[in-house]
């Protein structure tokens, strides 16, 4: 990524609705859901448990390589439309597990590529 374009990477739960700031939404909701196993209900994407769980689920990798696949096709168009941010919204049900995890593992594949913004509205209060 070019250093001027800032890539924030936004977790949202869809029961509040989606961001009005998103220039692009992923829904993954289709995903496994670690909120129906007890010992996961309580923890976030960012919890090592749940991080393992996604992990063990083909189509959340799947899901996650192909948003990075259209990134990386189409930011440099954003670029030279003379963007400053480009906003990539992930949601599921409740913010919680899911969308989470997407996002923190989307920051980390982008992160050498310019200035890129990890949010989670559930989690952060937003």
């Amino acid at each position: 990524l070019p250093s001027r374009l800032t890539l924030v990477f936004q977790s949202f739960a869809y029961k509040h609705g989606v961001p009005l700031d998103a220039d692009f939404v992923f829904d993954s909701r289709m995903l496994p859901n670690p909120h129906y196993i007890k010992e996961l209900k309580p923890l976030t994407g960012r919890d090592q448990p749940v991080i393992d769980y996604l992990l063990q689920q083909p189509e959340v990798g799947e899901l996650i390589a192909q948003i990075e696949a259209f990134l990386l096709r189409w930011l440099p168009a954003l670029e030279n439309d003379q963007r400053s941010y480009v906003t990539v919204a992930i949601g599921c049900t409740g913010g919680q597990h899911r969308s989470v995890y997407c996002v923190e593992q989307l920051t980390r594949r982008f992160a050498g590529r310019g200035a890129v913004l990890a949010r989670h509205r559930e989690q952060d209060g937003r």
